[in-house]
């Protein structure tokens, strides 16, 4: 018979995304065998977190202030908006690419049968911000996905709406794959939206 502690420790664990019964299990013992200073820790961290990390007010990404750093930012380019699914691909933008304009962070995408429309996705506060006027172009980076590819053209129908230019980030092959190793899905894609080479 096992802890009511120990088994309430590893249903906790299990609210993370992809940790099945066995991986919190595993999680569970090495903190009480191993790790309990780093358990304590992560247990502060994690408090702290939920109590104090709220939402920026302009671009809705994680912050502990009303308006984040990149929004108060004066050396970014407020011409230019790059909207995003979540905190992580504002984060993997800013981190490979040397974009410098500001983000919107949708916190998800269009999914009606689960109940997530323009309203959840803050896009009410996205027209607004477009109709300031300041906004010229709006780069759409949601996930190449059947829903991401709804959000992506309700957002660009929002966009003209206010003037402002949309755009869409480049879906193809990777860089430095194979042809016979791309996904049927990935490479029709890639043909159907080909381009001429410049010269």
């Amino acid at each position: 018979m096992t802890s009511p502690l120990l088994e309430q420790l590893i249903e906790a664990f299990r609210v993370l995304p992809g940790v099945g019964q066995k991986s919190a299990q595993r999680m569970a013992y090495h903190v009480l065998e191993r790790e309990r200073d780093g358990g304590r820790r992560l247990s502060q961290a994690l408090a702290e977190a939920v109590e104090k990390v709220g939402h920026c007010t302009r671009c809705r990404d994680f912050s502990e202030t009303g308006v984040c750093a990149t929004c108060a930012s004066p050396s970014r380019d407020a011409r230019m908006l790059c909207i995003v699914e979540s905190p992580a691909d504002r984060l993997a933008i800013e981190q490979a690419t040397g974009f410098r304009g500001l983000y919107f962070v949708l916190q998800g995408r269009l999914s009606p049968l689960d109940g997530i429309g323009p309203r959840e996705l803050g896009l009410d506060r996205l027209g607004d911000r477009l109709g300031e006027g300041e906004v010229e172009e709006m780069i759409i980076a949601t996930n190449p996905t059947v829903e991401g590819e709804a959000t992506a053209h309700y957002l660009s129908q929002l966009a003209r709406g206010h003037g402002v230019k949309p755009s869409r980030l480049a879906h193809g092959l990777p860089l430095g794959g194979e042809l016979e190793y791309v996904d049927r899905g990935t490479l029709s894609h890639a043909f159907g939206s080909r381009s001429e080479i410049p010269q």
